[in-house]
C-alpha cells in the first residue's frame, strides 16, 4: 500500500469540496470514476480509499482553464463561453423524457430554453417568445423543442420526415396514464423472465461472467491499469490484443459446451445481422407481447422502451454503439473500459432497467408539465399544410393555430453529408414495419459533402423556411442552430427572403462521437429582409 498523502481526504469529503470548488454537484460515484479510470491516484485500501486534495484540484484546473483557452485558440475568440452550459451535469441535460430514447445529434434544452424563455442578459436583449405563443420546428428529431416549449407555457408545431423520430417526440409530450403503462410493462417483463428461465443461454453467459470477473481482476486492475495505460508503462494496444486473444480460447470452449448458436440463420436484414440469436429470439418475444396490446398510447410507448433495448443490445463493441463498423460476437478487448467485454445475449436486464427508467422519466415531466398543445407531423417540412394537418390530428390546436399564427421558430436543421436520420434506427424500422423517407432527408451522409450536395442542401432548408414563413406571423424571429463550415446560411436566408439579423457562436462540450476535438455551432437569428 503506498504512503498517505498529508493532503488526502475520502472519497465523500472529495464530493464535497469538489461540488464547491467547481460550483457543480460532484457525487461520490464522479470521484470514484475519476480514482477507476486513472485521473487522479488513489491511496488506501479498498476498504478506505483515499485520494489527494493536490490532484484532484490540478485535474479540475486543468479541465476548467484549459479547455476554454485551447478551444478559443483553435475556433476563434468569438466563441461565447456561457452558451457552453457546462454548469449543467449530464443528468440535467438529458432531463426527464429528453433521454427516453437515444437520438444521434440532438442539441441540450438548456440551448432550446436560453432563446425561448422570458429572461434577458448581456448577449440575449430581447425576449423572442412568451407564454402562449407558437413555436415552430420544420426539423424536430427527437422533440427537444416541444418539450421545452411546453415546460414554459408555449405552444409548439414539429414536422420531421422520419415516422420514427415522429413516434419518439409524441410519446415524450403526450400526457400518459403510468399506472396503466407500468401494469403492462411489468407484465412483459414477468412473461420475458419465464420465457428465458432456465435456458443454456443464461446459464453460458452466467458461466461467461464469472470467467470474465476472474480473468479482468488478474490482468486488468483497477485502477493501476488505467493509470500504467495513462502513464504509457503499458501500450495498451498489444497488451489489450494479446489478452483478448488469449480470453478467446475460453469463450469458444464455453460456446462449444453450452451449444450457443451466435449466428442467425438470416442475416439480410439490420435485424438479422446485427444481433446475436438468442438476442433475435428475446426480441421477438416481446414485439409479440407487444403487439396484443389494445391501448394505442401503451402500445407506443412500450415501442419506444423496446426500441431503446435493442438499441442497447446490438452486436458490437461498446466503443461503436454509436458508429457501427462490423457485427461482434466474440469476446474483445474494450479501449472504453480498459477490460475484456462481451457481446450481449439476452435482452432481459436492460428491458427491464428501461422499463423502470421510462416511468420514472415521464412522472418526472409530469410535475412541469403546462396544458400547452404538442404535436410533431410526420411529413415534408417544403410541402407540408401545417394548419390543415393540426387541424386534423387536434381541432382546438387547428383553431389556435389559425386564430394567431406561429411566432417563429426554433429548430437545428440537419448538417451537410453528417447522418442519415432513418438509418441510425434502422433496427427499429425494421421491427416494427415503419415507412422509411431516406430519399426525402436533405444533406443525408449518403449524398457525401461535395457542389451538388451543399447545392442540394441549400435548396432544401430554403424550401423549408419558404413554405413555413406561410404559417409565421409578420414579425417573426427565426433561430436555427448549425455547424455552417460551408459557410451556406447566408446563401439560405436570402434565399428565403430573410436575413441574419445576429449570430451567437456556442462551444458544443458533450459530443457522444468519439471525435472530442473542438467543435462549436452557431445560432442564426433570422428575421424578414426589408
Amino acid at each position: 500500500m503506498e504512503e498517505l498523502r498529508e493532503d488526502s481526504i475520502n472519497i465523500k469529503d472529495a464530493s464535497v469540496w469538489a461540488s464547491k470548488y467547481i460550483g457543480k454537484d460532484v457525487t461520490a460515484a464522479n470521484i470514484s470514476y475519476l480514482i477507476n479510470y486513472g485521473r487522479v491516484k488513489k491511496f488506501g485500501d479498498k476498504a478506505s480509499t483515499r485520494i489527494s486534495l493536490s490532484d484532484l484540484k490540478s485535474y479540475y484546473d486543468t479541465q476548467r482553464n484549459d479547455r476554454e483557452e485551447i478551444w478559443k485558440g483553435q475556433l476563434g475568440d468569438d466563441l461565447n463561453w456561457a452558451l457552453s452550459f457546462e454548469q449543467y451535469k449530464e443528468s440535467e441535460t438529458t432531463k426527464h423524457v429528453h433521454r427516453l430514447h437515444p437520438y444521434k445529434g440532438k442539441f441540450i434544452p438548456q440551448l432550446v430554453e436560453y432563446f425561448i424563455d422570458e429572461h434577458t442578459d448581456k448577449f440575449k436583449k430581447e425576449i423572442y417568445f412568451k407564454k402562449g405563443d407558437i413555436i415552430l420546428d420544420p426539423f424536430s428529431g427527437s422533440g427537444t423543442t416541444l418539450l421545452q416549449s411546453n415546460e414554459l407555457g408555449i405552444h409548439a408545431v414539429g414536422v420531421d420526415v422520419s415516422a420514427f423520430n415522429s413516434l419518439i417526440s409524441n410519446c415524450k409530450v403526450k400526457n400518459h396514464q403510468t399506472g396503466a403503462l407500468s401494469s403492462v410493462l411489468e407484465t412483459i417483463t414477468n412473461s420475458l423472465y419465464n420465457f428465458i428461465h432456465g435456458s443454456r443461454t443464461i446459464a453460458f453467459e452466467n458461466a461467461l461472467l464469472n470467467e470474465l470477473k476472474d480473468f479482468n481482476s488478474k490482468n486488468f486492475p483497477v485502477p493501476e491499469y488505467k493509470r500504467k495505460v495513462k502513464n504509457k508503462e503499458i501500450n495498451e494496444k498489444i497488451y489489450g490484443k494479446e489478452k483478448e486473444k488469449e480470453f478467446s480460447q475460453i469463450y469458444e470452449k464455453l460456446t462449444k459446451e453450452f451449444d450457443i448458436q451466435l449466428h442467425q440463420e438470416n442475416d439480410d436484414t439490420f435485424l438479422g445481422k446485427w444481433y446475436i440469436n438468442s438476442v433475435r429470439e428475446e426480441i421477438d418475444f416481446v414485439f409479440k407481447e407487444i403487439k396484443k396490446i389494445k391501448n394505442s398510447d401503451i402500445n407506443k410507448v412500450a415501442s419506444i422502451v423496446l426500441s431503446r433495448t435493442i438499441r442497447s443490445c446490438r452486436a458490437t463493441t461498446h466503443a461503436d454503439l454509436a458508429t457501427l463498423k462490423d457485427p461482434m460476437t466474440k469476446t474483445y478487448y474494450c479501449v472504453k473500459h480498459g477490460k475484456i467485454c462481451k457481446p450481449l445475449f439476452s435482452i432481459y436486464k436492460l428491458w427491464r432497467r428501461y422499463s423502470k427508467d421510462t416511468i420514472k422519466r415521464i412522472n418526472d415531466f409530469e410535475r412541469l408539465r403546462t396544458e400547452t398543445h404538442q404535436i410533431c407531423l410526420t411529413g415534408d417540412s417544403r410541402n407540408v399544410d401545417i394548419f390543415e394537418e393540426i387541424k386534423k390530428k387536434n381541432s382546438a390546436f387547428g383553431e389556435l393555430l389559425k386564430k394567431q399564427k406561429i411566432k417563429g421558430i426554433f429548430s437545428s436543421p440537419p448538417y451537410v453529408g453528417l447522418i442519415n436520420y432513418h438509418e441510425q434506427h434502422a433496427y427499429a424500422y425494421d421491427l416494427f414495419g415503419l415507412e422509411r423517407r431516406d430519399e426525402m432527408e436533405i444533406g443525408p451522409l449518403y449524398k457525401g459533402k461535395g457542389k451538388e450536395a451543399k447545392k442540394s442542401y441549400v435548396e432544401g432548408i430554403s424550401s423549408v423556411l419558404n413554405n413555413c414563413k406561410k404559417f409565421l406571423v409578420d414579425n417573426y424571429d427565426v433561430f436555427l442552430v448549425a455547424n455552417d463550415k460551408h459557410e451556406l446560411y447566408p446563401l439560405i436566408a436570402d434565399n428565403s427572403g430573410m436575413k441574419i439579423v445576429n449570430q451567437y457562436k456556442r462551444p458544443v462540450l458533450n459530443r457522444t462521437e468519439k471525435d472530442r476535438a473542438a467543435y462549436a455551432e452557431i445560432i442564426f437569428h433570422l428575421k424578414e429582409k426589408g
